[in-house]
């Protein structure tokens, strides 16, 4: 039997209630395709950062590397500085395991009824591709003259040929792989006058070695507008970290619900183990009472056998969530249900199990 070592970091709020889902679903599936999953379980967290200081120990990072895989609850908790968390926990573990490549689908499921009027499934169907590694989102900076008239803040972006060229390719690549071949890029050099032009340099001479792809690139105010107004326009958009970000939570909104919203942190090379986590954060607003919906988690799961090689399985888990979202009876409240997390988690099992 084949046997996936994956490292489960359920974090904070409703991640620690939708993980175990993903994970009772993942052991479904596994049963049915004859693998099984040797989960290590990690507590790190905000709960964790109150009580020692740190988000994960030291030597965290060693802990992870021998894994296939890791999946990611959510990271955030009021009372810890989100730059703190963030910075503790998520960002680390996309840097040193190289995890580059942010993937996050944007699909139109059966039977979510998007905010867009009169758009279908064939209407939404592409997917974000983040540079996840560097980018904007740079340490480097400072403040200076705290609390005075003199006050100075100053944040450098940090866009490397070999950075931008790798993302770009990975887009591509995946465009290679489907129906539409096209790719967007996002930009914004009409204002940001060093990297923006940089990265449009790099995106011209990468899809010089792609003639079989369509491309077309936009500045980021106007290509936020296309994702409302035309989002039947896209195939694989391709952004750096802070547009990839933005883009990657407003196109699972106009697909239905950033609740159902999956993504995954690749190292394409292999060197290191991906992340898989849900978009939807650690909502604590909701957290404690029962009612997250499970469906972003279980998407990500299914992301994450696919990278495994259980395509098989992770195709099934896909096609459970489906057929529970069909049911309103079996929807959680941010997709118009009643439903509990619990109830909602019985009817995707329910589903797997239904299936020969």
């Amino acid at each position: 039997m084949r046997i996936h070592k994956i490292a489960c970091i359920p974090g904070d709020g409703i991640g620690q209630e939708v993980i175990p889902v993903g994970q009772r679903a993942i052991e479904a599936v596994g049963r049915k395709y004859g693998f099984d999953v040797k989960w290590t379980g990690f507590d790190w967290s905000c709960q964790r950062y109150t009580e020692t200081g740190k988000m994960m120990p030291d030597d965290g990072m060693d802990m992870l590397k021998d894994h296939d895989a890791i999946y990611l609850g959510a990271v955030g908790w009021p009372g810890v500085p989100d730059h703190v968390s963030l910075w503790g926990l998520l960002i680390p573990i996309r840097r040193v395991m190289d995890q580059y490549a942010n993937i996050r689908p944007v699909r139109l499921l059966k039977g979510i009824t998007p905010p867009l009027a009169g758009r279908s499934a064939e209407d939404i169907d592409f997917i974000v591709v983040r540079e996840n590694v560097e980018g904007e989102y740079s340490e480097i900076g400072g403040r200076i003259f705290e609390g005075t008239d003199r006050e100075f803040v100053t944040q450098q972006y940090v866009f490397t040929r070999q950075g931008v060229d790798r993302i770009l390719e990975y887009a591509f690549e995946i465009a290679m792989t489907r129906k539409a071949k096209s790719v967007t890029s996002a930009t914004k050099s009409n204002g940001i006058v060093h990297t923006m032009p940089f990265w449009d340099e790099r995106f011209a001479e990468v899809k010089k070695r792609y003639p079989d792809i369509r491309t077309d690139q936009y500045h980021i105010d106007i290509l936020t507008a296309h994702f409302v107004q035309h989002p039947d326009w896209f195939d694989v958009v391709v952004g750096s970290n802070l547009f990839g970000d933005i883009l990657s939570d407003l196109g699972p909104a106009i697909a239905g619900s950033i609740g159902i919203a999956p993504s995954a942190n690749i190292n394409p090379s292999g060197e290191y183990p991906s992340m898989f986590e849900p978009v939807h954060g650690s909502a604590p607003d909701i957290a404690g009472q029962g009612i997250a919906n499970p469906i972003a988690a279980v998407w990500s799961a299914a992301m994450m056998l696919e990278h495994l090689g259980e395509k098989d399985a992770a195709l099934e888990l896909e096609s459970a969530m489906e057929s529970v979202l069909v049911n309103p009876e079996a929807r959680t409240r941010d997709l118009g249900g009643e439903e509990t997390t619990a109830q909602c988690s019985e009817a995707i099992l329910a589903a797997i199990e239904s299936t020969a």
